[in-house]
């Protein structure tokens, strides 16, 4: 395991705004607070990503540059890749398989159902759900070491090291 996966979700979304395009709603309160905590507790553990790609709907948008925020990475080092939003497991393994061979941390930032089905695809079904039966939750970050190459990500390839929930912390 030569590489770092980071999966983050989105922060919970203000589902009582104006707006009845899903692409263009955006972060409830909670879910921008969340979005800062997650990116304090990465940035406490020193690490920051090689490489930041996020779906560009609003709430991932508002969600990647809060936590790039603190990590100190502007809006300029992340990757905007429309395949994110909606986006299948296949639709998914696409976007790791382009990231650059270079990257030995990757952020993924996406939506769910995707972001389920692509952890328990890499983790091989192993990977822990809350006390009311979910995976990523709002705003969780999945840690994940991974094999050495982007574009070959078997079922069960990856180990997961944390599955960091921000209610949590």
């Amino acid at each position: 395991m030569t590489r770092r996966l980071w999966l983050l979700r989105h922060g919970k979304s203000d589902w009582h705004g104006d707006t009845a395009d899903d692409f263009q709603r955006p972060l409830a309160g909670r879910g921008g607070r969340d979005a800062a905590r997650m990116g304090e507790w990465l940035a406490t553990r020193g690490a920051v990503p090689d490489y930041v790609v996020s779906s560009p709907a609003r709430r991932a948008r508002q969600t990647t540059l809060a936590v790039c925020g603190a990590l100190g990475i502007g809006e300029r080092g992340v990757c905007w890749d429309t395949r994110i939003y909606g986006a299948s497991l296949d639709q998914l393994l696409d976007v790791l398989a382009d990231c650059p061979a270079t990257a030995a941390c990757t952020l993924l930032v996406g939506h769910n159902p995707g972001l389920d089905d692509l952890l328990m695809h890499l983790a091989g079904g192993r990977a822990e759900t809350d006390a009311k039966g979910k995976l990523m939750t709002t705003a969780a970050l999945a840690d994940l070491a991974m094999p050495g190459q982007w574009d070959t990500l078997p079922a069960g390839c990856a180990e997961v090291i944390t599955l960091q929930r921000p209610r949590d912390l």
